[in-house]
């Protein structure tokens, strides 16, 4: 019987309310370590989770959203209670599907810049006829470009990456799944990221699986949105709505996609606050 798959995690705190952390498309729990030390110092015990295909955990067969909430869940179920979960992009979706799937597992919801609705593969999210289409792709097939086998430096993958991913700070995130294994001539470089998989299941990624008939997410629901983004829109606000009921949106000026990468006191400030009204 084949050994049920079980997600790395990483936790931080040794007491108090959980807080659990989901990391988005090519992400891995350790992106949120400094917010996760802000919330343990002030007495959180934060768990970062690596989801499939990503970081430390295993690699799967597919990408399906379904599946990751399940493996997600079984994770909050041993924690033994109730949580705030947060995730951003690809898993605020899975968080999304964990509350409206298990909502006993969950004490609050973060959803960050993201929104339970299908994204096209191609811009038309904003009136802006300049919109770039979804760079995800364009970022795959640049990882995947680059020879690992003749790879001397980090910095010759950074600029290898340069053309197709222009943000220092996107680069500086995608370069943290390259790792080294060993030192000198031996040491072979490799990517955390299952790339092939990703790659073929991005479709899949840009949709949002359809909820059980009815279910909807009554617990408190902070939904983070930055405002220079084009991931959450007006649009998106009825769905969400119906969904998650005691919904509150709030977007961060002068912040894109990666919100807490970009504005992250603003973010910390407006997650403590949250903690400090669903912890009462």
């Amino acid at each position: 019987m084949t050994d049920p798959v079980r997600l790395s995690a990483r936790t931080l705190g040794d007491s108090g309310p959980r807080v659990v952390f989901v990391h988005g498309l090519f992400g891995q729990g350790r992106n949120w370590t400094t917010i996760a030390r802000q919330l343990a110092e002030d007495g959180h015990r934060v768990t970062l989770l690596d989801l499939p295909n990503h970081g430390h955990s295993p690699w799967t067969e597919q990408v399906d959203y379904l599946d990751m909430a399940g493996l997600v869940a079984a994770e909050l179920t041993a924690l033994g209670e109730p949580v705030t979960l947060v995730g951003h992009s690809m898993g605020g979706k899975v968080a999304m599907h964990v509350a409206l799937r298990s909502p006993e597992l969950l004490r609050a919801l973060v959803v960050v810049d993201i929104a339970p609705v299908e994204y096209p593969e191609t811009g038309g999210r904003s009136d802006d006829p300049d919109e770039e289409a979804s760079p995800f792709a364009a970022f795959i097939a640049a990882m995947k470009a680059i020879d690992l086998d003749a790879l001397a430096t980090r910095e010759e993958a950074d600029a290898a990456l340069r053309p197709a991913v222009p943000s220092t700070m996107v680069r500086s995130f995608l370069l943290q799944s390259l790792v080294r294994d060993g030192v000198g001539a031996g040491g072979g470089w490799r990517w955390r990221l299952n790339l092939d998989t990703l790659g073929r299941d991005l479709a899949r990624l840009r949709g949002f699986p359809e909820p059980p008939a009815g279910a909807h997410y009554d617990g408190p629901v902070l939904w983070i949105a930055g405002a220079n983004s084009h991931y959450v829109l007006d649009p998106d606000r009825p769905r969400m709505a119906e969904l998650f009921p005691l919904v509150r949106l709030v977007r961060v000026k002068n912040a894109g996609h990666w919100v807490h990468s970009e504005q992250p006191e603003v973010f910390v400030e407006t997650v403590r606050r949250f903690l400090q009204q669903v912890e009462t």
